[in-house]
């Protein structure tokens, strides 16, 4: 938001409306935190020595390829574009080596404090953010890694368990993530040796670690479990590590909540299922039953079939899960388009020149759209119902307001930027600035997604509050929660509660009411149809966040 406009929003909104908001930024700033010094010290010893190991950038740059002996125009075209992509590969690598040395700096810097805290602000929609802007939990997994809570707390009888489950989460590899979680913690004790050697000898044994999805963040379980196994009495053992709870593929759970869609529910876990749902596999699984169909067809008949025959053996989870994770944001065709392509030029097993990828990118960008609005067609329905009212309002030269269910005002802050040109005798420059006139095309495509994060928000704000009153240690990064492993039960409980208190009150009929208010000249279209899904269900449902 631009500040003016925030300056003043904030202004004409009485404190005693924000007390919620502020108690949650305050919760959120009063955590403390220390740097693992265990892990730093492997950070260290992979940078010291190269880099490239557990997702840490090389610090070398790639050779720039040697000239040919040749004046074949074709051949010295091709050398160019060799030369031109392995200096766009040195320049990242240079940007990327950067981050991490001011990352590391910090660290370092800060390893022998007791704690250190992190202020939080809000973006223009209700989300809070780390304001420090190097080393926060908020980060990379090279952050979460070297950051741990500088109040460490007793496993007690539930912290151990859901140490393994944490371990679990974080190793990823091969949808080990996504067994119940009885089988995360049968993934866990059938590794014990390999978490020992990954605690004792991280960089000088087998290291397993190496290959978890999350590595650093891995071995900092893995040094914090080998501690407690060897102990003889586990669960006095005091752990530091932030135990993150995720929802499942979040912003679909607030559409499905928003449109009672008991279908939709079930696909993102809003209901208790004997294991996780997982959303990204049902959609892949829709996607390939239509590419098994279309490649059966005649391509003189159906031009697509040869899209599907390409396609046949690359759908996956993977291969959908960018598009499904960013559809209830917005993604448009050409953005999905985009994402599955990147996806499919990743794969070296797919024999094809760029016009094929192309077209079969957009061919399986259509059928991911089509079942996503098979499964989530309430979700399509409101999302449709927030634009068209965003439209309206914006035709009226007018952003975009609401406040989310803890009082913060929000306006959207899309106008049209005008330019002042400023003529000197060494140059001219063009000096941006916001016009009066609003983006009414930006204005309608952003609020969906903007007022869902609103919610998420809020959401995530009604919980850290309700934790600091139970006594817990709480940090929030969007819709992953984190604290103690011997308070993850207490959490779970809280977040559910919370949840299920936000979506009980009537968050789209109050929307409507006070655009009503704001516009009575305007119509706005009827409500959209809601199912029948029973929120209590969620306070049952053990994968919700998991």
């Amino acid at each position: 938001m631009e500040q003016s406009n925030k300056r003043e929003v904030i202004k004409k909104t009485p404190k005693e409306n924000l007390q919620p908001v502020l108690e949650a930024l305050d919760t959120l700033g009063n955590t403390k935190w220390r740097v693992n010094k265990r892990v730093l010290s492997v950070v260290d010893r992979i940078w010291s020595n190269g880099g490239c190991l557990a997702g840490l950038v090389d610090r070398h740059d790639i050779p720039l390829p040697e000239k040919p002996d040749t004046e074949d125009e074709e051949e010295l075209k091709k050398w160019k574009w060799k030369v031109k992509k392995v200096k766009k590969e040195n320049r990242e690598r240079h940007s990327q080596r950067c981050d991490v040395e001011l990352k590391l700096t910090v660290a370092r810097k800060m390893k022998d404090e007791a704690g250190f805290f992190y202020p939080h602000n809000l973006d223009f929609r209700g989300r809070a953010y780390p304001m420090p802007p190097h080393l926060n939990h908020l980060g990379s997994d090279l952050c979460r890694g070297i950051l741990e809570f500088a109040e460490g707390r007793a496993l007690g009888s539930s912290g151990l368990r859901w140490l393994k489950i944490h371990l679990a989460n974080l190793y990823a590899v091969g949808g080990v993530d996504k067994l119940s979680r009885e089988g995360r913690i049968d993934f866990t004790e059938n590794h014990l040796d390999d978490i020992f050697d990954s605690a004792d000898r991280p960089l000088d044994g087998d290291r397993w670690w190496l290959n978890a999805e999350d590595p650093f963040q891995c071995l900092a379980v893995c040094i914090n479990l080998a501690e407690a196994l060897r102990s003889p009495s586990p669960h006095t053992v005091v752990s530091y590590i932030p135990v993150h709870q995720d929802g499942s593929c979040n912003g679909l759970q607030h559409y499905a909540a928003l449109g009672r869609d008991k279908l939709g529910a079930t696909a993102v876990n809003l209901v208790e299922g004997e294991r996780p749902a997982d959303v990204y596999s049902g959609i892949a699984a829709r996607v390939l039953e239509i590419v098994k169909r279309d490649a059966e067809l005649d391509p003189d008949s159906f031009p697509d079939a040869k899209h599907a025959r390409l396609l046949i053996n690359q759908v996956d989870r993977k291969l959908v899960k960018q598009t499904v994770m960013t559809s209830v944001y917005g993604v448009t065709f050409i953005g999905a388009r985009d994402q599955i392509k990147r996806r499919l030029q990743e794969r070296s097993d797919i024999s094809a020149d760029d016009a094929q990828l192309f077209a079969a990118a957009c061919y399986a960008a259509k059928i991911t759209l089509a079942a996503l609005g098979e499964m989530f067609e309430g979700a399509r329905n409101i999302m449709n119902w927030l634009g068209d009212c965003a439209k309206l309002i914006a035709c009226e030269n007018e952003p975009v307001r609401w406040t989310t269910p803890l009082g913060l005002p929000v306006v959207q802050p899309y106008r049209i930027h005008g330019r002042h040109l400023v003529s000197t005798s060494l140059q001219v420059l063009t000096l941006q600035r916001e016009t009066e006139k609003v983006m009414v095309r930006r204005q309608r495509t952003a609020f969906p997604p903007n007022f869902v994060h609103s919610l998420d928000g809020s959401h995530m704000m009604m919980t850290a509050v309700a934790c600091k009153h139970a006594g817990l240690n709480f940090a929030g990064v969007h819709d992953s929660y984190w604290t103690h492993a011997c308070n993850v039960d207490e959490m779970n409980r809280i977040l559910r509660e919370k949840f299920v208190e936000l979506y009980q009150t009537p968050i789209l009929e109050n929307l409507l009411e006070s655009f009503q208010e704001s516009f009575p000249t305007l119509s706005f279209p009827p409500l959209p149809d809601r199912g029948d899904f029973d929120l209590s269900d969620v306070l049952e449902s053990s994968y919700f966040f998991n």
